[in-house]
């Protein structure tokens, strides 16, 4: 399971984002597949696999908040976290049932989102996500690389550290905490690398801040 979580993380970077930007449409739609197939498995899946069903339906939910905001909305960054939290409710309701592995998957990936979001706007870079996106594409380096070394200086730096460390230990907790902890504490930690690479990028060529 917190393997598969992981993987999870890692898919919408991959293969969501590519998807969102050429057809929005149809990768919102993707949504039910998914859904479907975790409901599948966690109804009437073999017994092998039917751990895995909650967690694609938690997996929905991300997905589809992710299609909403970047195919409709990635110019208001401030409206990205409240989209993303949509389903908050009924993650909460279903920690205390059968669907328990979903509400974690999916509030591990809130809360990295979460984080994520405040290191930009603490660190001064969220006034720079709408004017990179719409900016022509000559302009898109110059204002990328305005990005990269506002927040390579050593102060945003420190603060992303801290941020780091903080979840680092957070999901340590977590992993001491059951299955369920474990399960968000592989998604936590798979957040924190992803965005670690994108961040290694940034440092070694910060035109590629873009990334981060």
């Amino acid at each position: 399971m917190p393997v598969m979580a992981a993987a999870l993380v890692v898919v919408p970077v991959f293969l969501q984002a590519p998807w969102v930007r050429l057809h929005p449409s149809s990768a919102t739609l993707f949504t039910a597949v998914i859904l479907t197939i975790g409901l599948l498995l966690e109804l009437r899946g073999p017994e092998r696999w039917r751990g895995f069903g909650p967690l694609l339906v938690g997996f929905s939910g991300s997905w589809l908040a992710g299609c909403l905001f970047w195919g409709w909305c990635r110019l208001h960054p401030l409206w990205h976290l409240p989209i993303e939290a949509f389903a908050l409710p009924l993650a909460l309701a279903g920690l205390s049932g059968r669907w328990r592995s979903a509400g974690l998957f999916y509030l591990a990936s809130l809360l990295g989102t979460a984080c994520t979001d405040g290191a930009m706007a603490l660190t001064g870079v969220m006034p720079l996500w709408p004017q990179v996106l719409s900016a022509p594409v000559l302009e898109a380096p110059a204002l990328l690389h305005r990005a990269a070394l506002q927040v390579l200086q050593p102060a945003p730096l420190a603060l992303i550290l801290a941020m780091a460390v903080a979840l680092t230990l957070l999901a340590h907790r977590c992993r001491r905490s059951g299955p369920g902890g474990r399960l968000a504490a592989a998604t936590l930690v798979t957040t924190l690398v992803v965005d670690g690479l994108f961040l290694i990028a940034a440092l070694l060529s910060p035109q590629l801040s873009g990334l981060v």
